[in-house]
Order: structure tokens, then C-alpha cells, then sequence
């Protein structure tokens, strides 16, 4: 009936299409996460500092602070950048 095979090659289709399965969403996963993480670390990096500094020089250009105060506020907003982004490869 069966020739004698029996169940033996069908068992590989079995375990073989599931874990390739398995294995394209892990690659997907980590290809699209490395990829948002770079993403959020550049838009925290770009966004959030860059927008400070700019409300920063638009209270200096409407004249609610002077030059000096402009300055050491400037001073610490770099200095307190945060560093996101890639880190180093190892």
C-alpha cells in the first residue's frame, strides 16, 4: 500500500518548512528592529535637541533673554546631548 515508506518521507516536510518559516521572521525581526532602533535613536537625537535648541534662539530672537543667558542655556543643552544612535561594533 504504501511500498513499504510509510510515513518516513513526509516526516521532513514537516519539520523542515516550519523552521525555515521560523527562521525568515527571525531574521525579518531583527533586520526591521535594528532598523527602527537606528530610526528612533536619530529621531531622539535629531528631534528632541534640535527642537530645544530652537525654541532656545526663538526666545533670543523675540528678546525674552539676552545674548548671555542665550548662550550658557545653548551651552547646556549640548552638553547634556543624549547619545543615541549606533553604538560601537564589536
Amino acid at each position: 500500500m504504501h511500498n513499504g515508506f510509510g510515513f518516513f518521507p513526509f516526516f521532513p516536510l514537516f519539520v523542515i518548512v516550519p523552521f525555515f518559516w521560523i527562521a525568515v521572521i527571525v531574521v525579518l525581526a531583527i533586520v526591521f528592529g535594528r532598523r527602527r532602533r537606528a530610526m528612533w535613536g536619530q529621531w531622539r537625537e535629531n528631534g528632541a535637541t534640535s527642537s530645544a535648541e530652537q525654541t532656545l534662539a526663538q526666545r533670543y530672537a523675540n528678546g525674552d533673554i539676552d545674548e548671555q543667558e542665550y548662550r550658557a542655556r545653548l551651552e547646556v543643552l549640548r552638553a547634556n546631548r543624549p547619545s543615541f544612535g549606533p553604538g560601537p561594533r564589536l
